[in-house]
């Protein structure tokens, strides 16, 4: 098992210091990330990259340990605790304007292309949701994508399977989240 699976696992036992390694080994990763999730959120102006990599430690180490193998489904990982944090964030701020919707919060990110560029936080985590009742391998592979900018190789290495495989599947899951966003 690699440092970051042990480390997982610590935080059962409440023992911080080999998440702290793991966070601190990865940290550069994790801002990336963060940064990505922020990028055209709406939220730049109250929340900062550093303050959500810390608010996903947090989430972390207070949630259950969970077994990650390597580097790649960490970083997996921790983009679905990322984006969970946008979107209650997302929510939460349109729960406090009593408006709902009228003055709607987007995610902008490169690697959506082919989804129109700029969308809801909230339309987009619904239709993830409907795409993951729908065929759960596809969702995750738009985790790793849209929420946590991992390229095709790098999602290929963490699933296992080819380049090629990921690019296929990719195209099919824009194509249906579309649909879902739409509808």
């Amino acid at each position: 098992m690699s440092e970051i699976a042990d480390a997982l696992r610590a935080v059962e036992s409440r023992d911080h210091t080999r998440l702290d390694q793991a966070f601190a080994e990865h940290y550069p990763d994790l801002k990336r990330l963060a940064h990505a999730r922020l990028r055209g959120s709406g939220l730049e102006g109250s929340l900062q990259t550093t303050a959500l990599v810390h608010e996903s430690y947090v989430k972390l180490a207070s949630g259950a340990g969970i077994a990650i193998d390597d580097r790649l489904q960490f970083l997996a990982y921790s983009s679905r605790v990322l984006r969970s944090i946008v979107v209650d964030l997302v929510r939460e701020q349109r729960a406090l304007r009593h408006g709902g919707g009228v003055d709607v919060v987007t995610l902008d990110t490169a690697v959506g292309e082919g989804l129109a560029g700029t969308m809801d936080v909230i339309a987009i985590d619904d239709a993830l949701e409907a795409l993951g009742r729908i065929d759960p391998s596809l969702a995750r592979l738009v985790e790793m994508r849209f929420f946590g900018g991992m390229t095709e190789p790098e999602v290929a290495e963490a699933l296992g399977v080819s380049v090629r495989s990921v690019s296929r599947e990719w195209q099919k899951a824009r194509a249906l989240l579309l649909t879902l966003i739409e509808e």
